[in-house]
């Protein structure tokens, strides 16, 4: 039960992130939101936005070798 209650605390949302949209974008979300019946705005760019991040880091991670067949583990490909 102690652990249940720990990992509880671990997925409160506490830290707040707030952005600004143009009114072509908020327009845009409100559309979608009411299109596809997306009650809860807050979750919806949440999981949104995660799934994104997500996919971006799974696209990036690193490879043994590159396409030319040079391994690329090890390799600092940023500088």
């Amino acid at each position: 039960m102690k652990n249940k209650i720990q990992k509880d605390e671990q997925m409160k949302r506490v830290h707040r992130q707030s952005f600004l949209l143009n009114a072509r974008e908020k327009r845009a979300i409100n559309r979608y939101c009411e299109k596809y019946k997306v009650n809860n705005k807050s979750k919806f760019i949440r999981e949104t936005l995660v799934t994104a991040i997500l996919k971006k880091f799974d696209e990036d991670h690193p490879t043994l070798f590159e396409l030319d067949g040079q391994p690329n583990l090890f390799s600092n490909s940023g500088s």
